[in-house]
């Protein structure tokens, strides 16, 4: 089982976030054998798709480049020329084997954890730099296991080495006996084959190493029970950090909510242990709002601001507390107290002409129809 620097054991599955945050800084699985098989594949496929074609244009080079007329010895912009058309002629010929190698060098890489590009694995890191951390690298179990992958990729490319010289010993013979061309096309012919025979053994190399650098990468990642801990309260935050963040939020919500209490048409209350604020905007034309509302310490500030303001205060218990579960701050009352509300609001409306002295004393409210599912006792 992996321990941390502290000797802790990493049993648990490393997180979302620390895959992520470990792939922001370049930390992922790669297997080099596996980027170099790819190249070595891509290189071979591309020498034998124009391996003979390759050798024919070289040797077209070198024989214009030493069998040339007299007239060319002679000008000064011959050389140019043909040193010009030489250098086409090779860019062509070896044109699909490069375009065979960047391919491969593209796909290889990305193959094993897809492609990434980090800022954060580019910057100078001074801690590899230190001797005493280079001394515990050199003789760690990592290096260890690279060491052995060094001696088992010469032992398997030395082996099919020998199987593959053993394999083409004939044709390597028998290219003395051929004539030159098609000697040099036999040849590359010959050293496509082999070159790719070799690579499968690469293939071998490559098929156990992905597998482990997976496998080492996940070891890394694995975290103790206390860092698994650390990550949820630092990404859910501490109990007595969100209870305070919350504190704080219910106290700014209740200023604000008590800066528009003011701002009211009326306050219904319980009358003690329930107050609402309601407001009705005639210009909107919308269901009026509630501005306000809390219950006993809190209800009884909103009366003592609305006393201060001279917001008419009306006793409805039943609508009070209908009101008060039914309805959120800054929404609309539900439709079922549009009635017993608009008879308040007018209850509201003619009692303020009366104190004016604009009209007669409107009689009190009685029994406001308040529907049965809205209704709440104490």
């Amino acid at each position: 089982m992996a321990e941390n620097e502290n000797g802790a054991d990493k049993s648990e599955e490393p997180t979302e976030k620390r895959k992520r945050e470990s792939r922001e800084k370049g930390q992922i699985a790669r297997s080099r054998d596996l980027s170099t098989v790819a190249v070595t594949l891509g290189g071979i496929g591309g020498l034998l798709i124009s391996g003979g074609s390759l050798a024919q244009s070289l040797m077209a080079v070198m024989q214009g480049s030493f069998d040339l007329p007299r007239e060319a010895l002679l000008s000064q912009d011959a050389m140019p020329q043909m040193l010009l058309t030489a250098g086409l002629i090779a860019l062509k010929a070896t044109l699909p084997l490069l375009v065979m190698l960047l391919i491969a060098s593209i796909l290889g890489p990305i193959a094993l954890g897809g492609w990434l590009f980090s800022g954060k694995s580019m910057a100078p890191n001074f801690g590899r730099m230190n001797p005493l951390s280079g001394l515990k690298r050199m003789f760690s179990t990592h290096a260890l296991v690279e060491l052995l992958k060094a001696l088992g990729k010469f032992l398997v490319v030395l082996l099919v080495a020998l199987a593959v010289l053993k394999a083409y010993e004939d044709d390597l013979l028998s290219i003395a006996k051929q004539p030159l061309e098609l000697a040099i096309a036999h040849s590359a012919e010959v050293v496509g084959w082999c070159a790719l025979w070799m690579a499968c053994g690469l293939i071998l190399i490559a098929a156990v190493d992905v597998p482990f650098q997976l496998w080492d990468n996940k070891q890394k990642l694995m975290m103790t029970k206390q860092e698994v801990k650390d990550e949820y309260k630092d990404s859910e935050g501490k109990p007595e950090v969100k209870g305070r963040i919350r504190q704080m939020q219910r106290e700014m919500a209740q200023r604000r909510m008590m800066q528009a209490v003011p701002e009211a048409d009326v306050i219904i209350t319980n009358p003690t242990h329930f107050a609402v604020a309601l407001k009705y905007d005639a210009d909107k034309g919308n269901a009026p709002v509630l501005l306000a509302k809390g219950g006993d310490f809190l209800a009884l500030k909103i009366r003592e601001i609305g006393q201060e303001h001279r917001v008419m205060i009306l006793e409805s218990p039943a609508l009070a507390r209908a009101v008060y579960y039914s309805t959120e701050v800054e929404q609309e009352i539900p439709a079922g107290l549009y009635l017993a509300v608009a008879q308040v609001l007018a209850y509201v409306y003619q009692l303020r002409q009366y104190q004016s002295g604009r009209g007669k004393r409107p009689d009190p409210l009685r029994d406001l129809p308040i529907p049965p599912d809205l209704r709440r006792d104490e």
